[in-house]
């Protein structure tokens, strides 16, 4: 695969690098007496030196012949030397940064590339807003690699979106140099039963040789799976069983292993590795979706390899699954993930293995950061006014928060959110009825939710019922709705609802709590609804304030917000709640939130 991963292609570089190895030309850097985390063989081989030159591996092994006048040295005696790490499936949008602020925020950590799926922005402003978030990455070290959003809508016909991607999109970001793949298949049944338009999609990622990458999330190991391996989808990072992930590396599929700031798989998925006598090649890990306050206070891939290890996966082990296991996956290991002549020297000095603490980092050859915090430095981008007012959305009123019905009571199906997974349950509820409009009932944990299209002034609604958070009193509501990212708004009643749907409406977007009409957190978030242009440090207080307001009205789920984020999420099972009604993901059929 052709690609610009690199500082300067191999062919620019061979003869130099041959030249370095042979002692003909100085290195650039040469990084001393560390023992070398050999991914490819995994092994731990003391006394290791490594030169660098023109940003990438000229030598392993004993490199004093390779030292000159003005080669860097670093001696790194009592250290690890790994390859710097990759996330193979990232949602930057979810971190709420833009997309140099969340390069900031991981490269610090060891990061040196992600794989990202930017189908939140995409699903808000097209095609243009991936091109915003590369350009904006383009000015940072990290190595922003595009998977080409895939279900901009992710499951047509369910939902109102600001853009739509079908194949002759998808045929035109692969021909982009930053592109490396296709983004999540959300829509496995198009997949699975052979629809053509979804099959046409994928199609066009495998002519130009790139990879679709997947999200089978039903507990189906048989038949189905089979169908959509064969589809020629190669990862996934959906699994929240043991066999779920056992089972697709057996069919050789790559198992993503997620650990994200509400999605905590890990303890169960690792199992498929630690209680099996398998080969991990098939294992990455990833993080799909981190908030702020996660990279700040515990970091990025860094802590998850910690993570995989305290679940009992080798320290060496769990490094594969952030380097050259995710280089294999994307057909990139040429390139990338391993620490070995001609490879990109992206590396990491780690001085304790089991807790994974990095002390510094090299992107192509650079020093890009020290002692936990990055030290390169890049301009700033600025949105273009397209992103900035993205809420096209009239101020609500108290009526589009009414519920019609007669008698005293109503049946009535609810989604209950899980804390820390993905997946909701229909639970059924009976609702008190007051004045002919059905109201919220805080003593079972029933709220009434609503889904507003923000993108095209439809004027579409869907509303349903919520359980699951433990909120006792006020409302919640935010624009980050995966994936079409329209108005969600839940509430204990109609007067708190309503202002925190203006609210956003009037700020551009963002997420909010409000109590007894008082707001008691905000994060407006003006670039697509999804981002801030605020620093990593800002945007965490910003984040603990609405996050302490979530508490002080009752709720104790992790991450709330992305939890409720992914309430209107039509392709993850068993209920959701779009703008155009309540969904059954397990048969794909809109059904009534009131049952008569």
């Amino acid at each position: 695969m052709v690609n610009e991963f690199c500082k300067k292609p191999l062919w620019e570089t061979s003869r130099t690098l041959c030249d370095v190895a042979m002692g003909r030309k100085p290195a650039d850097l040469v990084v001393k007496n560390a023992t070398l985390v050999n991914v490819c063989t995994k092994e731990l081989l003391p006394n290791i030196d490594v030169a660098v030159a023109e940003g990438r591996i000229a030598m392993v092994g004993d490199c004093a012949h390779t030292i000159g006048e003005k080669t860097q040295i670093v001696d790194a005696k009592g250290q690890y030397l790994a390859p710097a790490f990759m996330d193979g499936h990232i949602h930057i949008e979810s971190s709420m940064l833009t997309a140099s602020e969340y390069a900031k925020a991981v490269v610090a950590h060891g990061t040196c590339a992600v794989f990202m799926d930017p189908h939140e922005i995409c699903n808000v402003l097209g095609l243009d807003g991936v091109r915003y978030m590369l350009e904006d990455a383009a000015r940072t070290p990290l190595k922003a690699i595009l998977t080409a959003p895939s279900c901009v809508p992710a499951v047509p016909g369910f939902e109102d979106t600001g853009a739509s991607v079908g194949p002759k999109e998808v045929a035109e970001m692969m021909s982009w140099k930053e592109c490396a793949g296709l983004g999540e298949m959300m829509n496995f049944p198009g997949i699975i039963y052979s629809d053509e338009r979804t099959h046409a999609i994928v199609g066009e990622t495998m002519k130009p040789g790139k990879i679709p990458t997947g999200h089978f999330s039903i507990p189906d190991t048989g038949s189905a799976l089979n169908a959509y391996v064969a589809s020629g989808v190669r990862c996934c990072h959906e699994s929240t069983r043991e066999e779920d992930a056992l089972e697709k590396m057996r069919l050789g599929m790559y198992a993503m292993f997620r650990e994200g700031s509400a999605w905590h798989d890990l303890q169960e998925v690792g199992k498929s590795v630690t209680k099996h006598e398998i080969d991990s090649r098939f294992a990455c890990l990833i993080s799909d979706d981190t908030h702020p306050h996660t990279l700040q206070e515990h970091g990025h891939l860094d802590h998850i390899v910690k993570r995989a290890v305290e679940e009992g996966i080798d320290p060496v082990e769990a490094i594969q699954m952030v380097t050259i296991n995710v280089a294999q996956c994307f057909q990139l290991d040429h390139e990338l993930g391993s620490i070995a002549p001609s490879k990109c020297a992206n590396m990491v000095l780690i001085d304790d293995l089991d807790e994974c603490h990095v002390t510094q980092v090299w992107i192509d050859g650079d020093l890009v950061a020290k002692d936990g915090k990055t030290i390169a430095k890049w301009q700033p981008y600025v949105y273009p006014e397209a992103a900035t007012h993205s809420v096209h959305l009239s101020p609500l009123t108290l009526k589009d928060f009414e519920i019609v019905h007669t008698g005293d009571s109503v049946k009535v199906r609810v989604i209950e959110a899980i804390g820390g997974k993905t997946s909701t349950l229909e639970k059924f509820a009976t609702l008190p009825v007051k004045d002919g409009k059905v109201q919220s009932d805080a003593n079972q944990d029933v709220l009434k939710a609503f889904v507003f299209e923000r993108h095209h002034e439809t004027g579409t609604r869907g509303y349903g019922f919520l359980k699951g958070f433990g909120i006792k009193e006020g409302a919640l509501a935010q624009t980050v709705s995966h994936d079409a990212h329209n108005l969600l708004v839940v509430g204990t009643n109609d007067e708190d609802m309503l202002l925190a749907a203006n609210e956003l409406i009037k700020v551009g977007g963002g997420m909010i709590a409000v109590k007894n009409g008082k707001i008691l957190g905000e994060v407006p978030l003006p670039i697509a609804g999804l981002m801030s242009d605020k620093p990593l440090d800002e945007m965490v207080k910003t984040v603990s304030r609405l996050e302490q307001a979530w508490k002080d009205m009752g709720c104790a789920l992790p991450s709330p917000f992305m939890t409720m984020s992914i309430i209107p999420l039509a392709c993850l099972p068993e209920l959701r709640l779009t703008n155009r009604g309540l969904v059954d993901c397990r048969t794909f059929r809109f059904v009534p939130p009131i049952i008569e």
